[in-house]
C-alpha cells in the first residue's frame, strides 16, 4: 500500500448529508453548479475538496459544517466553521486564516459506495465502530483513492492515510493516532508528498523502530533512470538515505467496480543507509 496517498496537502471538508453520486459533492443535494465552481477554485489553490457526513442516519442540520485541514510538515492545523447557503463557501479564504482551531485528531473514513462498493461494505462498519470509540471525531467521507485498500482512514491534520483498518482494532488505532504515532503495518502514506517519499517514510519508521510521526522529515527526493529513487530523511539517527524501487505491476480487480486486467506502480523500499558526514 505504500506510496498511495493523494498529492494534495490541504483539504476543504464540506458537510453534505444524504447520498453522494460517483462525483461526490457535485452529485449530491449540494447545488451542482456551486460544487463545480468550488472544486475548480480549490484545485487552483492546491486544495482538495472532500464531502463529509456523520456516520449513520442523522437529521438534516440547520447549519452545516466546513473544515480546512493543512497537513504540510510544520503547518499542521485544523479549523472549523459553519455555513447555511452552499454559495457561502465560494467566499471562504482557502489559506487557513479563518475558522475555529481544533487541536484533536479527526478521522475521515471513506464510505463512498457510488464510487466503489468496497468502500461502503468495509468503510461504514468501521466508521460506526470508530464513532462508538470517539463520538464526534469521526466522519464518513467521499473518495480517498485506493478502493482496493478499504477500509481507508485519513487522520487529520497529521495527513496520514491508512488502509485495511479493521473495526475490532479501533481502540488500538485511535490510541496510536492520538499519541501522534504511526501505525506502520496499515500505512499507505502521508498526503502531499511524492509517492517515493511516502514509501521511504513508511519503510524508515519500521526499520529504524520509530513510532512518533514527527521523528522523520523528508529532506530531498532524487529519481534515477533505472527505476530507482533515493529519498533523504532527517531523523534521530541523523540523515539517512532510503532507496525505493519503482515497478509496474500487472493486476486484476484493482477495485470492486473494475474487475478487468489493469496495472499500477508499486513503490518498494529496498534499503536504508546513514549519510556519512
Amino acid at each position: 500500500m505504500l506510496g498511495t496517498a493523494f498529492p494534495a496537502a490541504r483539504l476543504l471538508l464540506v458537510e453534505q448529508p444524504g447520498p453522494w453520486g460517483r462525483a461526490g459533492l457535485r452529485e449530491s443535494k449540494f447545488d451542482p453548479a456551486t460544487a463545480l465552481a468550488l472544486e475548480r477554485h480549490a484545485n487552483s489553490a492546491g486544495v482538495r475538496v472532500q464531502a463529509i457526513r456523520r456516520p449513520g442516519r442523522s437529521p438534516k442540520a440547520v447549519l452545516r459544517s466546513w473544515a480546512f485541514a493543512d497537513c504540510r510538515d510544520g503547518h499542521e492545523s485544523l479549523r472549523w466553521g459553519q455555513f447555511d447557503a452552499d454559495a457561502e463557501l465560494l467566499e471562504l479564504p482557502l489559506d487557513g486564516t479563518v475558522g475555529t482551531l481544533d487541536h484533536e485528531p479527526l478521522y475521515l473514513v471513506c464510505a463512498h459506495s457510488k464510487h466503489d462498493t468496497c468502500c461502503a461494505l468495509r468503510g461504514r462498519p468501521l466508521a460506526e465502530a470508530m464513532h462508538q470509540a470517539r463520538a464526534g471525531r469521526v466522519w464518513e467521507c467521499s473518495h480517498l483513492g485506493g478502493d482496493r485498500f478499504a477500509a481507508n482512514v485519513l487522520v487529520l491534520p497529521a495527513g496520514l492515510l491508512y488502509g485495511r483498518v479493521l473495526p475490532f482494532a479501533v481502540q488500538e488505532f485511535v490510541a496510536a493516532a492520538e499519541a501522534d504515532e504511526v501505525v506502520g503495518g496499515l500505512l499507505r502514506g502521508r498526503v502531499g508528498l511524492p509517492p517515493v517519499a511516502q514509501a521511504a517514510l513508511g519503510f524508515a519508521y519500521e526499520h529504524l523502530a520509530l513510532r512518533k510521526r514527527t521523528a522523520l522529515h523528508v529532506v530531498s527526493v532524487s529519481l534515477s533512470e533505472n527505476g530507482l529513487a533515493s529519498v533523504r530523511l532527517d531523523g534521530p539517527h541523523g540523515l539517512v538515505d532510503v532507496t525505493v524501487r519503482i515497478e509496474k505491476v500487472a493486476a486484476d480487480g484493482l477495485t470492486c467496480a473494475n474487475p478487468r486486467p489493469n496495472q499500477y506502480l508499486a513503490y518498494r523500499p529496498v534499503g536504508v543507509v546513514p549519510v556519512e558526514a
